[in-house]
């Protein structure tokens, strides 16, 4: 629940352009990263709204935080893996 609220807050403060003010001034996205993977995630999506939502928004939404997400999922299937199958 904490965590969502985390990123809900952090996706708020940048489509209101606040976070980028609060990194700048306390490093806000050193703190607590999980704001600043929302941050990573809201960013791109803000910054290619003009050019429609599928091509735009749609499309860079996960440019910053794709690869994170799917080195992510691949570590968590390997070490599932060795978990289940190497390590009875």
């Amino acid at each position: 629940m904490t965590s969502t609220a985390m990123v809900i807050l952090g996706a708020t403060l940048t489509g209101l352009g606040i976070y980028d003010r609060i990194g700048a001034y306390a490093g806000m996205g050193a703190a607590l990263p999980i704001t600043g993977f929302a941050n990573s995630m809201v960013s791109p999506a803000l910054e290619f709204k003009r050019e429609g939502f599928i091509l735009g928004v749609s499309a860079k939404m996960f440019q910053i935080a794709g690869p994170v997400i799917v080195y992510g999922s691949i570590a968590a299937f390997i070490v599932s893996y060795l978990r289940v199958f190497v390590f009875k």
